[in-house]
Parts: structure tokens; sequence; C-alpha cells
């Protein structure tokens, strides 16, 4: 159906355009003449025009030109102008009727003038000269218009394909993205599940009164993930909340957790951002950012301002070091995602001193990322 409508739109573009054009070329022509044969005489040429456009748009560039048959393409839009050129010249009328001339002519007088007796009255050179000349120019003429057209058909043609290979192209890419996209979030959600299972199951363990808390923490982390994540964008004010949980989460399992602070600065209302953004560093620091003595020193700042989100968090780098055979998903994953949901509108800074790891990111959010839900 949108085939069919995209069709219906095009013919109809078509008609408007050959009408308009027909009729400036019919008022200039007139206006420049006067003369009432012009409409009569114009329109078989005009018509000519369009047959040979749409032979070229049609036939000659999609067969020849845009399969790369330059050469044969070439011979032939040559000969195909030449020839009309001629039947033009030779059998139609001319555009301004010239009194004294015969239709379907247009020389100034005949090869062979004839007396009053009827004898063949033989012309000078010059005058032989000059009939050629001005044969060969009105003969220019009606070429030069062919040619005009033909060419247009060509550039319109091309266009038209480039326009419709660069929306495939642009369709094709969309989908790869949102693939690799939808494939990237079945990786994080089995990797944000075990690490949160892993917390719950630290505290009861230990038998910890906060285990009840903690599992209600959870069940709010999962109901996030389950109807909010899956959305292409969320609330920024939900994606802090879930933040805010999942840290709430960490720090009852911790046994000193007085360095873990989050500190959030700006009006997150109105705006929205990609899902799980952050979250995948977040957990890289709290695994990574204990001591021996089971000390956590995690610092996160996420400041929000009328184009951009700004995270910062930075840890103090504790006994466990990353396994080489560690999968790695969480901060892999997350660099994907960036990379695919805002190219160009991110940047990404990661530092290590030995002492404490911290990443910066920034993220440049568009005028039309409002928030309508």
């Amino acid at each position: 159906m949108e085939n069919k409508q995209s069709i219906k739109k095009e013919i109809i573009l078509h008609i408007l355009v050959w009408s308009c054009l027909y009729g400036v070329m019919l008022f200039q022509s007139y206006s420049r003449t006067g003369v009432v044969d012009v409409f009569s005489n114009l329109s078989p040429r005009f018509l000519v025009n369009i047959v040979l456009f749409y032979l070229n748009y049609y036939v000659l560039v999609p067969y020849f030109l845009l399969k790369k048959r330059i050469l044969i393409y070439v011979l032939i839009s040559v000969f195909v102008i030449l020839v009309c050129s001629y039947l033009v010249d030779t059998f139609l009328p001319p555009e301004f009727p010239i009194p004294g001339t015969i239709p379907g002519r247009h020389s100034v007088m005949s090869i062979r003038a004839h007396s009053l007796d009827g004898f063949p009255l033989q012309l000078s050179k010059d005058d032989i000269a000059g009939n050629i000349y001005f044969k060969f120019r009105m003969l220019i003429g009606p070429t030069i218009n062919l040619m005009f057209y033909f060419i247009i058909g060509a550039i319109i043609r091309m266009y038209v394909e480039w326009n419709k290979n660069e929306r495939v192209r642009e369709k094709t890419e969309h989908e790869k993205v949102h693939s690799e996209l939808q494939f990237l979030k079945t990786q994080l959600n089995p990797h944000f599940l075990f690490n949160s299972l892993n917390a719950v199951y630290t505290l009861s363990i230990k038998k910890s009164s906060d285990t009840p808390e903690a599992i209600l923490n959870l069940s709010e982390l999962m109901r996030y993930m389950i109807y909010e994540a899956n959305k292409d964008m969320v609330s920024l004010e939900k994606e802090l909340n879930y933040i805010h949980n999942y840290i709430q989460l960490q720090r009852l399992r911790l046994s000193n957790h007085e360095r873990v602070t989050i500190n959030i600065y700006g009006d997150a209302k109105g705006k929205v951002i990609r899902p799980l953004l952050f979250i995948s560093f977040i957990e890289n620091a709290f695994k990574y950012g204990t001591d021996y003595k089971g000390n956590t020193e995690v610092k996160i700042n996420i400041t929000i301002n009328n184009d951009n989100v700004f995270f910062f968090i930075k840890n103090k780098i504790g006994i466990i070091k990353k396994s080489p055979d560690s999968s790695g998903i969480g901060l892999q994953n997350v660099q994907n995602r960036l990379k695919l949901l805002y190219p160009g509108r991110h940047e990404l800074k990661i530092e290590n001193d030995g002492d404490y790891y911290s990443i910066s990111l920034t993220i440049y959010i568009a005028e039309n990322e409002m928030y309508n839900n």
C-alpha cells in the first residue's frame, strides 16, 4: 500500500512539474512573438522532449548507466539525440514561425531560388554559405534543447536511485544496530542479575537482618530491568532512582560503607536517556573498590545540565584484582552501547594511577529527547 501511494505521489508530481514548465514556455514564447500559432508549434516539440526525458529516465539510465555500461550509454544517447534533433528540425514546425519560410524548414531561403520566368536563379557563394550557417544554427538549437531534457532526466534518475539506496542502507544499518543492542542487553541482564544475587547471598550467609530489605531492593531493580530497561529511552529520574536502589543494596552487604557517596546536581525532570549506561561502571567500582579489611571507597557525582549529563565515578583499587579469565562483559558492553547509541555525542575517559580508578562520561542530549510518558 505504501509503495502504491509513493508511485501515485510521484505521478502527480511529474504531471504538475511538466504542466508548470509547459505553461511558462507558452507564456514566454507568446509574449516574445505574439504569434497565435506558437501554441500549436510548441506543443509537438515539447511532447518530443517529454518522450526523450522518460526514454532516458526509465530505459537508458537504469539498463546502461546504472549498470556501469557507460560507453554504450554515451553512444546510444548521442545517436538518439542526433536522430531526434534531425527529425524535429525536418518534420516539425518551428517554435517561432518566421514569415516567408516553408513550414518544417528553417532556412531563410531555399537552396534553389527561382526567377520570375521560372528558370533557376544561381545563388552566390555568400548566399549559399549564409544559408548553410543559418541551417547549422537552427539545427544546433533543437539539439541543445533535447540534450538539456536528456541530461536532466539522467540527473534526476541517478538522484532517485541514490536516495533509494541511501534509505535501504540506513534501514539496514538501523536494523544492524538494533540487533546488536538487543544482543548486548541480553548479555547485560544476566550479568547484572548474577552480581545482585551475590550481594543478597553475602547477606544471607552472614544471617544479616538486612536480608529482607536487600531482597526488596533487588525486586525493585528487577522490576526496572523488566519493565523500563527494555525501552529505547527511559526517564532520567527513573534511571537515577534505579542507581540509588543498587547503591543501597551494596551498602547493605558492606561492613564499612561510610566512604560510599553519591551526589546528584541539576534537574533530571523532563529528560530522557538510554537505559543502563552507568550501572556497569558502578558495579565495577564496588567489585574492585574494597580493600582487605572490607573497607569500600566509591565516589559518584552526576551533574545534569541543559544539554548534557556528566557522570563521574572513582574508586580506590582494593585487593581484588581483575582475573585474566574474567569475561569483562560489563565495561566492554557499555562502551559498545555508547558507540552505537551516542556516536559523536559522548566523551569517555578512563584513568588508573595505581591507587584509584576513575571514569568520566559526558553524554550530550539532543533537543528532541524529551520524556513524554
